[in-house]
């Protein structure tokens, strides 16, 4: 025979059906019971009352009745309710999902609020973080001459507001840290690219920053760089003079390494010194224009591609000689040709044979 349970006291019904007690930073649901001028008041069931404080509503407008959900901030006030918070839910809930786009290591799209020079502020799930100028992709780097910060923060303001593909480098709820990479997102499809590129290739790409040693290259995504030497077969001093950043140019690949591709323009087209230099034979006497002076030597230039070296020892029997104060840059002089090195590209010449004849 059954006994029946309809006077059970409250204490033998929570025996029977325990209720876990929530705690600090739990993630409740409720039903909003009351919505007064500074506060509102949940009705959490078995777990009782919660208090609201508006600043703590967010931008939500709450009406009696509603469901909601929020995270615990006291679960017992001295009054014997819960102190909750639908910000802060708001928050609990973006560092949980940033945790997980984290460890599956998915890309997201996200787009930048504001930037400074080191890097662009962005927003995601309701948390603040930052993706540093160094782990932007080769199509938005900065690109600037001397570290210009200036240049730099310019350059960053015009990445915002623009759909960004990234990855979480690094969250830290505790640290409040979030860091983003646009490089990582963009790593795997870049790798698989160049996996199908080689040494030889040519490749069309854009001119993303012009330096004092080179120019980068955008190469559909990829990073490539033009050093100063395989810019043109003239000698390049000033590699501005020669490309521009939004120049479309075609390049030879000369190396791969790692993420980045070494370019060649010059090898585009063939080497015209090879050309010239036929015109110059060995003991002949030749002219030409002084371009520069070292303590070593001085270059002269014979051609428009051709330049030779005239040595200090060339220069006189006076071994004390200062080729500062025998040359005049731009200056035109006679000399004999003592070596032409074709392989090396390489032409020697002699002033004191010159002054010997005369």
């Amino acid at each position: 025979m059954s006994v029946a349970k309809n006077n059970l006291t409250m204490d033998e019904l929570l025996a029977d059906n325990p209720v876990e007690q929530i705690k600090t930073g739990d993630m409740v649901e409720g039903t909003v019971s009351s919505v007064r001028k500074h506060e509102v008041w949940i009705d959490l069931g078995p777990n009782g009352i919660g208090v609201i404080f508006r600043r703590e509503v967010g931008g939500n407008d709450l009406k009696e009745g509603e469901t909601i959900t929020a995270s615990v901030v006291d679960p017992e006030l001295d009054e014997g309710y819960a102190l909750l918070s639908m910000r802060r839910a708001v928050k609990d809930r973006g560092w949980g999902e940033l945790q997980r786009l984290f460890d599956e290591q998915e890309i997201v799209d996200v787009s930048a609020y504001d930037a400074n020079r080191g890097g662009l502020l962005v927003e995601l799930e309701g948390i603040r973080g930052f993706l540093p100028v160094s782990q932007l992709a080769a199509e938005h780097y900065p690109r600037v001459s001397d570290a210009d910060k200036d240049e730099i923060l310019t350059k960053l303001n015009n990445l915002v507001n623009k759909s960004l593909r990234v990855r979480i480098l690094d969250v830290n709820r505790r640290d409040n840290k979030l860091i983003f990479s646009e490089k990582e997102a963009v790593r795997d499809d870049m790798q698989s690219r160049l996996t199908k590129l080689k040494v030889g290739d040519v490749v069309n790409g854009v001119i993303t920053g012009v330096i004092d040693f080179g120019a980068f290259v955008n190469v559909e995504g990829i990073e490539g760089l033009v050093h100063i030497s395989e810019i043109s077969w003239e000698r390049v001093e000033d590699p501005r003079k020669y490309v521009s950043i939004g120049d479309e140019i075609k390049a030879k690949i000369i190396a791969i390494d790692k993420d980045r591709l070494s370019l060649s323009i010059k090898q585009m087209s063939d080497d015209p010194w090879l050309s010239e230099v036929k015109k110059f034979k060995k003991g002949s006497i030749v002219e030409g224009k002084i371009t520069r002076i070292t303590p070593f030597g001085a270059f002269v230039q014979l051609s428009p591609a051709v330049e030779a070296l005239v040595h200090v020892s060339e220069m006189s029997d006076d071994e004390s000689i200062d080729p500062e104060k025998l040359f005049k840059l731009n200056e035109k002089k006679k000399f004999k040709v003592l070596e032409i090195d074709t392989e090396n590209r390489k032409i020697a010449l002699s002033l004191k044979e010159i002054k010997d004849k005369s």
